[in-house]
């Protein structure tokens, strides 16, 4: 059986970022994550028993002297957190796989030993239902639209418009990534500004593009003082770790309106910037550019970041719609690694526990919130006052 993931690199940036946090300020933290398919009618029990050999492999792998010496040429990776990585290692004993009555995944354990399960295992679910229902793929075609892609960018005048590819977990598979990587790499040097997976990063001389993640915000729900305070909490122990690097803040955990009621003068002043994970765009750019302004910062020097079933036509959009008020970029994913003329699945990791306690993703998209306990998800709405 062919290996889906063969390194401990092949995983977005901000899973390393966010493990650092963990290992510094919350080594004892323990978790849930659950999967979800929100595809309807897909039944991915007939791929368990692969899905699992995969996730065996996976546990086997450990970082290289190599992987580790290009982990350590980043600024803000410490040596301790390097030293860490160096006797890392996956365990299987944390993934509980069901077939009965629908296929289920959950991961539990402690959350620096389980955070990096979740990309490599959504890679691995995405390549595994990829082969068994698209065994001829059409690559040649995929490379066609891959060029129209390219032709599309360098339309747009000046080298301005800025993107990075961010399709690790729904690619159809390494290899596909792998050319996506490359060519984006080869002919839109000056546009492409990276991707988030690591292994491409490294191989391709590229950026890795990456900061924090829904499930940082989430688990300091539990991890904070008070439930209202977690977000500018979250905030507040990123800076102590990183001290002004990895300033892109994610705005979506809580809704907008609530990004915008803790993300208030300091904040603004701290960051980099915001990213946008949910919602309609062009209200979220508007909005943060305006609240920007009322905290008497200046958007110009801040960056927007948009993320969301981004493609090249609407990223270009927005980028007209917002380059001249501020520094807008975009990460396009799926409509990168996955565009081989058929329906990806839309799959999802989300932490839903931590320490005991639920926790829950409220975002601008109501289809995208996730929480296994309905009365604490009520609770957390009526605290944050999101309708």
């Amino acid at each position: 059986m062919k290996l889906i993931i063969e390194s401990l690199l092949d995983t977005d940036l901000y899973k390393f970022t966010m493990m650092q946090v963990v290992l510094h300020q919350f080594p004892g933290a323990m978790v849930e994550y659950r999967f979800k398919c929100r595809t309807p009618d897909v039944n991915l029990s007939a791929y368990a028993d692969e899905i699992r050999q995969q996730i065996k492999y996976l546990c086997e792998l450990r970082f290289g002297r190599d992987e580790l010496d290009y982990l350590r040429s980043f600024r803000f990776f410490k040596s301790d957190f390097i030293d860490f990585l160096r006797i890392f290692q996956l365990s299987e004993e944390y993934i509980e796989i069901n077939t009965e009555p629908e296929f289920s995944l959950v991961i539990r354990g402690p959350w620096l030993h389980t955070i990096m399960f979740e990309v490599p295992i959504l890679a691995i679910i995405s390549e595994v239902y990829c082969r068994n229902n698209y065994p001829a793929p059409d690559y040649e075609t995929g490379k066609q639209k891959l060029f129209n892609k390219v032709a599309l960018v360098k339309e747009t005048p000046g080298d301005e418009f800025k993107f990075a590819e961010f399709g690790t977990r729904r690619r159809f598979s390494g290899y596909w990534q792998d050319q996506v990587v490359e060519l984006l790499h080869n002919k839109l040097p000056h546009n492409f500004s990276g991707t988030s997976n690591v292994y491409y990063a490294r191989k391709y001389d590229v950026k890795p593009i990456g900061t924090m993640a829904h499930e940082y915000m989430q688990a300091c729900q539990a991890l904070g003082p008070r439930l209202r305070d977690s977000q500018k909490y979250a905030f507040e122990m990123w800076a102590r770790e990183y001290r002004g690097d990895l300033g892109i803040a994610l705005s979506d955990t809580y809704s907008l309106d609530a990004f915008l009621n803790d993300f208030d003068m300091f904040f603004c002043k701290l960051f980099d910037g915001a990213r946008q994970d949910s919602g309609d765009p062009y209200e979220w750019g508007e909005r943060v550019i305006e609240h920007y302004k009322n905290m008497r910062v200046d958007p110009k020097v801040k960056t927007l970041t948009f993320s969301d079933a981004l493609n090249f036509k609407s990223a270009i959009q927005l980028f007209w719609h917002f380059k001249d008020r501020t520094n807008p970029v975009f990460g396009i994913g799926t409509k990168l690694t996955n565009d081989l003329g058929h329906t990806p699945i839309q799959i999802v990791i989300k932490m839903t526990e931590c320490n005991g306690q639920p926790v829950a993703k409220v975002s601008d998209a109501p289809e995208k919130t996730m929480c296994k306990d309905p009365s604490y998800l009520q609770y957390l709405k009526q605290v944050f006052k999101i309708e």
